[in-house]
């Protein structure tokens, strides 16, 4: 008789907590390309709730000794990029106010001005 084999249970775990990690970056991309505001909201309803569920897959697969979590990043390096991030959203938060304030159409110079002022990690080559 044919005998089925099912996955260690840890194995079992990191394969939910992939396909948990792959659907949270669909319901983002879902989110950030949505054009209605309510489908725009379950999206992102939906990404908060499977965010949720992989962190408390997360806790308990290292609670099992089922996760190796990786090495702590430099406080230093978090501060610079978090700098830099806050930074580029002061930029946009302008740029956006000042797209709503001049009904004008946005020139090609003033595009490559803006993509100019962004850090080289949000450049598009």
């Amino acid at each position: 008789m044919y005998s089925q084999q099912q996955l260690p249970e840890a194995d079992m775990a990191y394969t939910i907590l992939s396909d948990l990690k792959r659907v949270t970056r669909e319901y983002a991309t879902a989110a950030t390309e949505s054009v209605c505001p309510q489908i725009r909201q379950t999206f992102t309803q939906l990404m908060d709730d499977t965010l949720k569920l992989q962190g408390e897959l997360y806790y308990c697969m290292q609670q099992n000794n089922m996760y190796n979590a990786s090495s702590p990043a430099l406080r230093q390096e978090i501060d610079k990029q978090l700098n830099q991030y806050k930074q580029t959203q002061q930029k946009t938060n302008q740029f956006v106010q000042q797209s709503r304030s001049q009904p004008a159409s946005i020139s090609p110079g003033a595009i490559a001005q803006q993509q100019q002022q962004q850090p080289p990690a949000f450049q598009q080559h």
